[in-house]
């Protein structure tokens, strides 16, 4: 890993006690914050997100050279191709991060909503109601757009965040930090609802996973080390996925050209993202027509295949799979292939192999694609279409603070809503239980 920027380091004077003041002193900002959230009205947080989506435009020169220092430290370290990628930001990807704030801005307000209510026999009226989760940690690597995605959902939920992003992309992370701190100060709300934590330094990280009564949720966005690490440590809950070891299935009776096209998307559109297709099976009713030519479009699309001995077969520049291929999450050029007995043979496959992440279906059989939505177990399942809609912008959600693989709380994309828990509000008239 590169040398940290000189003043995100923590000095050899500075005493273990006092990074852990400063992110006490950060907990309780974010505590005093979040109170203030949890009642302020929908257009003060839009106006805020309006405000920061501005700054960021205007901060694009001074977020781009911060960019640039952390390539730079980056590519000296030897950093991945896919790794470069996920840290790079450039003019459209700045622009994307705006317009993902104005995005989230345009969503209704989760806060208050009413998920139901109903009255008792004794006249006691109750109903549950959305309300904040309080002050969230986000620990995250590599992507600086979650500094700005991450905030902006807080905030819309009527959040605190305390973020942490990695060593690589932390001038990055701060920069867009001081446009979003901007917009909050242009809508006169507290600038600890959105802070990070001022070092590099991985005690920071354990220290945070202690916050317990401090922080309400953890969100861990990075490589299965960093998953795994909170998960061991953490005395606070956490919204997580470990992988996103991705499938297509393509079945007997998928049109070709729809499957090729999904195919190549699913994979290469973007190699780094959670979503990206790592996975390929393909029903045997479908190989001597669809093999080959699904193959050759991702080999001849600068993919590795590293394929079953049938798959092999079709085209010398096939690598033989191992059985670890199968549970591999690439995040790179790279695909495992295989063929499968219909759609109970994908499924199978993809309950001994898949993350639970997402995964899909390419067929004109109705029954067939009913069965696989039906029986696979991931958060998102899809017929028809690349596993690379797996985002919240595409969702509809304006943005994401991650892919949660979870069965409790929240399950797939994670937005505003999904940061928002629930309390029951009782009105009486004088009631009392006998």
């Amino acid at each position: 890993m590169s040398a940290l920027p000189a003043d995100t380091e923590t000095s050899d004077t500075q005493a273990s006690d006092s990074l852990a003041d400063q992110m006490a002193r950060l907990g309780r900002d974010a505590r005093a914050a979040a109170a203030r959230l949890s009642t302020t009205p929908a257009a003060a947080k839009n106006q805020a997100l309006a405000a920061a989506a501005d700054a960021i435009r205007q901060a694009r020169p001074a977020i781009l050279a911060a960019n640039a220092a952390d390539l730079e430290d980056a590519r000296r370290a030897g950093l991945s191709g896919a790794m470069v990628d996920r840290l790079l930001l450039n003019d459209a990807r700045v622009e994307a991060m705006a317009r993902g704030l104005e995005e989230v801005a345009a969503l209704p307000d989760p806060v208050g909503d009413t998920l139901a209510e109903w009255t008792r026999p004794n006249g006691l009226r109750i109903a549950r109601v959305r309300v904040p989760l309080g002050v969230i940690g986000i620990i995250f690597e590599s992507r600086p757009n979650v500094t700005a995605d991450a905030a902006g959902l807080c905030l819309k939920s009527g959040n605190a965040a305390i973020l942490r992003p990695g060593s690589e992309s932390f001038r990055s992370s701060r920069a867009i930090l001081a446009a979003m701190q901007a917009g909050l100060a242009a809508a006169g709300l507290p600038a600890a609802a959105v802070q990070m934590v001022p070092t590099a330094d991985r005690a920071a990280v354990g220290i945070l996973l202690g916050m317990s009564g401090v922080i309400d949720v953890i969100v861990p966005r990075g490589g299965r080390g960093l998953i795994e690490r909170v998960i061991a440590e953490s005395r606070v809950p956490v919204i997580r996925h470990l992988d996103g070891n991705c499938h297509v299935y393509v079945d007997g009776a998928a049109d070709l050209a729809m499957a090729r096209a999904i195919v190549g998307n699913a994979k290469l559109r973007r190699t780094g993202v959670c979503g990206a297709a790592e996975s390929l099976l393909v029903d045997r009713r479908a190989a001597a027509t669809h093999l080959a030519p699904i193959v050759r479009d991702l080999l001849d699309g600068g993919c590795e295949v590293r394929g079953s001995a049938e798959v092999a077969a079709i085209d010398p520049r096939v690598v033989p799979a191992t059985e670890a291929d199968w549970s591999t999450e690439y995040l790179d050029a790279v695909i495992s292939a295989t063929l499968v007995d219909g759609v109970e043979g994908a499924i199978a496959h993809i309950e001994r192999y898949g993350s639970h992440h997402t995964d899909a279906i390419v067929t004109d059989d109705e029954t067939a694609a009913a069965r696989f939505l039906a029986a696979v177990d991931s958060a998102v399942v899809l017929h028809n279409a690349s596993t690379q809609f797996t985002d919240g912008g595409e969702f509809g959600m304006g943005a994401e603070i991650g892919i949660s693989t979870d069965k409790l709380h929240a399950r797939g994309p994670v937005g505003a809503e999904q940061l928002t828990s629930y309390k029951y509000v009782v009105r009486g008239s004088g009631q009392l239980r006998p």
